[in-house]
């Protein structure tokens, strides 16, 4: 177990994957007509005036407005074709410098390029937006994000150690963050590996609902990914690669399980249980605790009658059973969330007959590529023009700020169930459009698979056609009876009927508001999180809960996103927080410190009425969002603003006990 203490990261640049070098160019004025022909425009001259320094390229006629799409965001943000037209001169022009003046390294910006940069990007947002943007920017005189302190320098020789509990994504980004500012720690994973949901997924057609360029850390920012919508085993590499790169596989202690959390508050301490592979329970003490166990990891299987005696194989998505053969068997698949979506057009050639048992359709919105390899234009202008992947994540991460909230928003008085505003019930046409285009050799089938829920109540699918397609195949079947019972032989639905089986395979989802389940985590009154919170997770930021010091959650209560944000955001800032936690408890010489009721009463308050205001949050709307009181307890409404200024900009004095 390493708990030694190290020294702050001196990277030139706050990026696992930064490069000094890219590779010349040497194509001909033909080819590079046509990469600029299939470019992102914004992404491109924002790349090129970095690259060259040449600002003439930011003209005012070419910013990006970035307009709000009902179902997608619109091409080169927008401008129009006679805009585009002179983007792409302009770009072609810059582009042929790049090449014959051989710039293959990376400017490093000032302070007035980077704003001048960043006001094109945001068409004059404002200080709150750009400030945001610097956190992602490498190019950036001082990229936000990264600690600002050592620990050596706060508290060399102090005893003072860290728990992190899971080494997924969540994990990872903790690890990344305490080793920079050489704070010790041990990381504890119940899995041989680290991914989380990355490595324990294996299920058929496993990938990201998400473009590419949009999962990835500030400080581990991939340009050259393989797939539109990478597979589940190269977000499993992205992890692996993270983890050799920031030198952080020393620090963690594989096929180990953390079962208990205890409080210690005379010595300021949590005595942290966990149990080894081979049984073996070991007790450690820790100062504080950074909780990366993620939502999307404990298999819901509802107990339905009878399921213990069936005879066949079952399975969750997430615990893939690759020893059971589906060759010419009959598999029923519970469920049409993400992972139904992608396991049943990825099976169904295999199987001898498939059955979706569906409580109610998924929308989707288009997205062509989703199974697509990452287009030529992109991937070549990432390997030649220096930093081009990273504008084109930067913009992609700015446009999914704002996203498609505006078409969720519930107007007061609206009375159709189907929808929840006139901008909503346009994207139920649009879409329903689409669905009846995809149905039209089944119009029977269009009532079943036309969703009865507002879209943006629950997420939305990626759909590029192939779970329409697999679905009318002649061997597949939708039922929308609920299951009764199970039988040795399969299952009977509602209303009588007996579906014979094979094998079961569980698309139901997860455990999602048993937050830190099943571990026994208690605190300094003795009372446990899980009775401290029966049945309705609150924290503060889904980050710090009163009455449990230095226990910081990532990824806890109200912190995900359903038509708008990043994931990643949202874990690095509560990472950071915890981290400039940890700084001003050493910096202090306190033991550490718990959230206020009163600032968490505020918080949860103005998350709820926001979240009333959303689709996800009417009373219509059934979902894994909202937890048994009926409360929507994980996502948050808001935008990536209001989380960076919520965490980032704390008063430790007015809104946090401090244990001395």
């Amino acid at each position: 177990m390493t708990t030694t203490s190290t020294s702050p990261r001196t990277d030139a640049v706050d990026d696992v994957y930064w490069r000094e070098e890219y590779t010349p160019i040497t194509a001909d004025d033909a080819f590079l007509a046509r990469i600029v022909a299939e470019a992102d425009l914004p992404s491109l001259l924002l790349a090129l005036a970095a690259a060259t320094g040449d600002r003439s390229l930011l003209r005012d006629e070419l910013r990006p407005g970035f307009p709000p799409g009902d179902i997608g965001p619109a091409p080169h943000g927008g401008l129009s074709d006679e805009a585009q037209a002179l983007a792409r001169e302009l770009a072609l022009a810059a582009l042929t410098r790049v090449r014959d003046e051989r710039i293959t390294t990376p400017r490093r910006l000032d302070d007035a390029e980077t704003a001048a940069l960043l006001d094109f990007l945001t068409n004059g947002a404002g200080d709150a937006d750009t400030e945001v943007l610097r956190h992602e920017l490498d190019l950036a005189p001082q990229k936000l994000g990264a600690p600002r302190w050592s620990f050596d320098e706060v508290a060399r020789g102090r005893d003072f150690t860290v728990a992190v509990i899971g080494t997924g994504m969540s994990g990872i980004g903790a690890m990344y963050r305490l080793s920079q500012a050489g704070v010790p720690f041990t990381a504890f994973e119940k899995n041989p590996e680290v991914g989380g949901v990355w490595w324990a997924n294996t299920y058929p057609g496993v990938r990201l609902d998400t473009p590419t360029f949009a999962y990835s850390y500030s400080f581990a920012q991939r340009a050259d990914w393989p797939s539109a919508y990478a597979r589940g085993s190269e977000i499993e590499q992205y992890a692996l690669e993270i983890v050799e790169r920031a030198r952080l596989r020393e620090h963690v202690v594989f096929d180990t399980e953390v079962t208990a959390m205890t409080w210690h508050e005379e010595a300021g301490e949590w005595e942290v249980v966990t149990r080894a592979g081979d049984g073996t329970e070991t007790a450690h003490r820790f100062n504080a605790v950074i909780s990366a166990v993620g939502q999307l990891e404990r298999p819901n299987i509802p107990e339905y009658p009878g399921r213990a005696g069936f005879r066949g194989a079952q399975m969750h998505s997430a615990r893939w059973d690759h020893g059971v053969d589906l060759a010419g068997k009959r598999v029923a698949v519970i469920g049409t969330g993400a992972s139904a979506y992608q396991i049943v057009p990825s099976i169904v050639d295999d199987v001898a007959e498939l059955t979706v048992f569906q409580r109610s359709g998924p929308w989707m919105v288009p997205a062509p590529n989703c199974h697509d390899a990452t287009p030529e234009a992109l991937a070549w202008l990432g390997e030649h023009v220096p930093y081009y992947g990273q504008w084109f994540r930067l913009s992609g991460f700015f446009q999914s700020a704002t996203g498609r909230t505006h078409t969720v928003v519930a107007e007061p008085g609206w009375e159709r169930e189907d929808s929840v505003s006139p901008v909503n019930l346009r994207v139920r046409e649009l879409l329903t459009e689409i669905i009846r285009e995809q149905w039209r050799a089944r119009p029977e089938l269009i009532d079943t698979v036309v969703p009865s829920y507002p879209p943006g109540g629950k997420r939305m699918l990626r759909d590029n056609g192939v779970w329409a397609e697999a679905l009318q195949r002649p061997h597949a079947h939708i039922v929308t009876s609920g299951i009764d019972h199970f039988t040795e032989t399969g299952i009977v639905t509602a209303d009588g009927e007996e579906h014979e089986l094979d094998v079961v395979i569980y698309a139901t989802g997860f455990l999602a508001a048993d937050f830190l389940d099943p571990i026994q985590v208690r605190g300094t009154t003795g009372e446990t999180l899980k009775e401290h919170w029966q049945g309705d997770a609150t924290a503060w930021g889904g980050i710090s809960v009163p009455g449990f010091p230095n226990l910081f959650i990532v990824m806890g209560p109200n912190t995900n996103y359903v038509v708008h944000g990043s994931q990643h955001f949202m874990m690095e800032c509560a990472v950071e927080f915890a981290v400039e936690a940890i700084h001003q408890t050493l910096l202090r010489g306190v033991k550490g410190f718990d959230v206020t009721q009163e600032a968490l009463d505020a918080f949860v308050a103005a998350v709820d009425a926001e979240n009333a205001t959303r689709a996800w949050g009417q009373p219509q709307v059934r979902t894994w969002y909202k937890n048994s009181a009926g409360r929507v307890s994980q996502i948050w409404p808001f935008s990536h603003v209001e989380y960076w200024q919520l965490t980032h900009d704390v008063d430790f004095d007015r809104d946090f006990t401090t244990h001395l």
